[in-house]
């Protein structure tokens, strides 16, 4: 993947499918802003890369804070020379802050926190970012969606409902952002295995059922990993990607691409 010498700022970094990306885009020879309002889960981050040789800095950031977003971007300028990508991966499901997801019960706080953090944050990225991805000759913005963007999901209001307005986000800023050069894509994951997902199933009245539906319907029979959707953000954002703007990746083992589940196929045993 060509993103050699590229200027990465990833958002909510410090673990899951940020830090994932965070260690592919070094590893491919990239320079990386790592952000998180986990300090010691972002700066472990850093120095596994360094240890790998890669090259990587770390900078707090609560992106619901204005003037922090502002500060990460000039940060980044300084310690990277410039911006190239923006990665809005930052993120939050109302399982991680509120023990009851039902629509009874879920207070107005949880609700406006999840959209504060998915949605504003990624527009205050994008426009805190703007400035210097103008001044990069491969610029692009590439927001973290879901499948939950497309279609529905139990216990899952509050994310699904945000992770919809970054899919439209995406394209309203493709084309705002047309004239400066910019790329914005989008990739919607599924099931991939991270702690926000582990959160989620522990939240669930059965786990182990809610694990079913969310992996019994992929096409390739198991849950997506970090790494995998790494791999998607690096190609978006490398040059091979320069055609691509505007767009919705799905990353979902298939599950989007049908309607039933794997033991309809004689593979359900194979989770």
């Amino acid at each position: 993947m060509n993103v050699k010498d590229l200027k990465f700022v990833i958002t909510g970094s410090g673990a899951g499918i940020g830090a994932g990306t965070a260690q592919r885009a070094a590893s491919y020879g990239a320079s990386v802003m790592v952000s998180d309002v986990n300090d010691e889960d972002g700066q472990a981050i850093v120095k596994l890369i360094h240890n790998e040789g890669g090259k990587a800095f770390y900078q707090h950031c609560d992106v619901t804070e204005e003037s922090q977003v502002n500060e990460l971007m000039s940060v980044a300028q300084e310690q990277l020379g410039g911006i190239d990508v923006l990665h809005n991966n930052a993120g939050i499901h109302e399982s991680m802050i509120s023990e009851d997801l039902s629509l009874d019960n879920m207070d107005l706080k949880t609700f406006n926190k999840v959209m504060d953090i998915n949605v504003t944050g990624s527009w205050l990225c994008a426009k805190y970012a703007l400035p210097y991805l103008r001044k990069s000759k491969n610029a692009s913005i590439i927001n973290a969606g879901s499948t939950s963007s497309l279609a529905g999901y139990p216990n899952c209001v509050a994310y699904g409902t945000s992770k919809g307005a970054v899919m439209q986000m995406t394209k309203m800023l493709a084309v705002d952002l047309a004239v400066d050069n910019i790329r914005v894509n989008c990739y919607c994951p599924g099931s991939i295995h991270t702690q926000m997902v582990d959160n989620f199933l522990k939240a669930a009245p059965d786990p182990d059922a809610m694990l079913n539906t969310m992996t019994l319907t992929h096409l390739i029979p198991r849950m997506g990993k970090p790494k995998d959707v790494a791999e998607l953000v690096c190609f978006l954002a490398s040059p091979e990607a320069s055609f691509i703007n505007g767009a919705v990746w799905l990353i979902d083992g298939g599950s989007l691409a049908w309607r039933g589940t794997l033991d309809v196929l004689g593979m359900g045993d194979n989770i």
